[in-house]
């Protein structure tokens, strides 16, 4: 139901509910506080993270964004959006040859993609379980999801293996801890 509601919003408007929702997200202490933003790369009509990535490049925190490896998935910094091109089921990865962040002993604020959320952050990603294991790896970041309000739903599934992000941002409104 979200991906077709997703799919038959105008490109125009899911850029400037976007654009909302990132400058929600930039208006945060942690994302002030953050010298790395750990981004995902938007595609299929997710929330787009290219004003936050912007916005984190013109402070001069570092960007990361995640590339996929077998089971598991790390991220890489990119200085510029040509840092990227199409990887794992089409969603922009960086390109070889990026250096790869090491991001347990950085202070990072973690930007969280989403297919469906609930008011207690539980969230369904694509199946694959890759955030959840970067999540449960990585637990010092500071984590975000942003999401479309049609995105929040009555209740979302949820299995012990699930991590729920510490804060979900709408257009509109936000949930946190």
């Amino acid at each position: 139901m979200v991906k077709k509601l997703r799919k038959e919003m105008p490109g125009s408007v899911l850029l400037e509910k976007s654009q909302i929702i990132c400058r929600r997200a930039m208006e945060l202490s942690e994302f002030s506080a953050a010298g790395t933003v750990l981004a995902y790369m938007d595609c299929k009509g997710e929330v787009s993270t290219k004003p936050l990535i912007e916005e984190a490049w013109r402070l001069g925190k570092k960007v990361a964004v995640p590339k996929v490896e077998g089971d598991d998935m790390y991220y890489y910094y990119i200085d510029s959006f040509a840092d990227v091109a199409d990887g794992y089921f089409h969603v922009p990865e960086p390109l070889e040859g990026q250096k790869q962040c090491q991001a347990e002993a950085e202070d990072a604020v973690l930007i969280v993609p989403g297919v469906g959320f609930d008011q207690n952050r539980n969230r369904c990603g694509y199946g694959k379980g890759f955030y959840d294991r970067y999540l449960a790896a990585h637990r010092r970041h500071f984590t975000v999801a942003l999401a479309f309000d049609f995105q929040i739903v009555d209740e979302v599934p949820v299995r012990p293996e699930d991590i729920r992000p510490q804060m979900l941002i709408t257009e509109t409104r936000s949930w946190s801890r």
